[in-house]
């Protein structure tokens, strides 16, 4: 018979802002969604291991581009926000919600390892009347299968005793419109009781809320967002492989495509996928369906593709030394752009990585440019950013990587000997020393 008294007592505390939230990981998506829970009226605990991070925080010192340092500080000044590197104190939380990093092995398995320890720290302070939601991106079934097992071995009942849910973290770093507020929230719990708190506690942080039958459910709705975006990147990858070998601007074909009113979507090709969602996140769900004796066709064509797309730049790279005379083996080239997206700092999985490499393995002197990586270790060598005109006059071939916004574009076409342009970031500028992909 469920406890209806711990539900009700957890409810009102939520209501009248007295609940006092834990985020473990103070990330790109445990940071910002931390200020949410702030303005929206609790005391968030932020945890993290690493020790500058906390730091950083208690400071009111922002290492998130999208965490202005001023709100960051104002939080922490108010009180709102404090951050620790000790674990225990998730006993002191009402609600602890779980936002650690879930990348792929090196047999590009999923790798929850940082899910279950910190699921493991969670469960030995676990209290009744607490809730524990996933936010991490991970297969459909982890949530029943792997947490609920090792938070019910403190004897405690999920739906009755404590409460676990499954929210998808939907961060879209650099981006201007939507942030963690007016970006809807999807919640799947494992009871109804756990949907009904999860849906109480992210409405004081998030706009709109939205239910979903079951952690399983939730799991696989991340898994099909970037799924969708994963394999309709592949197929407008591929459509540029073929517009190459028809002798058709791929770019013209989109935009021209894109005035239909209805039945497109445009996508764009590119040097590859980057981030941590994208490449990433298919994978989770083609290694879960193989368990199930099913193979997910289009993930792995869409990956295939999409994998390929680093090696085509270099051999465009090679086309467009070739036109002038000269081998890829000796060239000066310069990257301009290594973060796996316009305006962000962060390299995760950047096709760019893999130009560089293939670059320098086939004896070219590659450098790169970007204004928010001013160091990139690459392979244990640690790169640094070079000045931007001097390095462009300098370089054979610039290779736009990452368009930039804070890039001047005519001017860089001005001053390069020639331009392999991977994003159509010279749209518009007339000269026979741009290649586009």
């Amino acid at each position: 018979m469920a406890d209806t008294s711990i539900e009700k007592a957890l409810l009102a505390r939520i209501a009248q802002g007295e609940a006092c939230v834990g985020t473990v990981g103070l990330g790109y998506v445990g940071l910002p969604l931390a200020l949410e829970f702030c303005e929206g009226g609790l005391r968030v605990l932020g945890f993290d291991l690493t020790a500058s991070k906390v730091e950083a925080v208690n400071e009111g010192r922002s290492y998130i581009l999208d965490v202005l340092p001023e709100r960051l500080a104002r939080n922490v000044a108010q009180g709102r926000l404090q951050a620790t590197t000790d674990l225990d104190r998730t006993s002191e939380c009402d609600a602890v919600i779980i936002c650690v990093p879930t990348p792929l092995s090196k047999t590009k398995d999923p790798d929850l390892s940082m899910v279950v320890d910190a699921t493991r720290a969670v469960g030995r302070r676990l209290k009744a009347g607490q809730l524990v939601v996933l936010e991490s991106t991970t297969y459909p079934g982890t949530t029943e299968e792997l947490l609920l097992p090792i938070l019910e071995e403190t004897g405690l009942k999920v739906g009755e005793s404590f409460f676990l849910a499954f929210s998808p973290e939907r961060v879209d770093p650099g981006n201007a419109r939507y942030g963690t507020r007016n970006t809807p929230k999807i919640i799947g719990g494992i009871t109804p009781a756990c949907r009904r708190m999860a849906q109480a506690l992210y409405a004081r942080a998030v706009d709109t809320v939205i239910p979903v039958s079951s952690p399983r459910a939730a799991e696989m709705v991340k898994l099909l967002e970037n799924t969708f975006r994963s394999v309709n990147i592949g197929l407008v990858n591929e459509v540029a492989l073929m517009c190459d070998r028809l002798g058709v601007d791929v770019w013209e074909v989109i935009d021209a495509a894109a005035t239909k009113p209805f039945g497109f979507m445009a996508f764009y090709p590119g040097p590859g996928l980057g981030g941590h969602c994208i490449p990433i996140d298919p994978l989770y769900l083609s290694w879960k369906l193989k368990t199930l004796n099913y193979r997910a066709r289009f993930i792995e064509l869409a990956g295939e593709v999409n994998s390929e797309m680093p090696e085509y730049v270099c051999r465009r790279v090679a086309d467009a030394l070739n036109e002038r005379e000269r081998s890829v083996k000796g060239s000066h080239i310069l990257v301009l752009g290594v973060s796996y997206k316009r305006d962000v700092d962060d390299v995760r999985e950047s096709p760019a990585l893999d130009i560089l490499r293939i670059l320098e393995k086939r004896g070219a002197l590659v450098g790169y440019n970007d204004p928010g990586v001013p160091r990139l270790e690459l392979d244990g060598v640690v790169l640094s950013s070079r000045d931007l005109h001097p390095a462009v006059a300098e370089a054979d071939l610039v290779v736009i990587v990452t368009d930039h916004s804070s890039y001047d574009y005519p001017a860089i076409v001005e001053a390069a000997r020639v331009v392999v342009d991977t994003r159509n970031a010279t749209k518009g500028i007339s000269s026979p020393k741009i290649l586009k992909i």
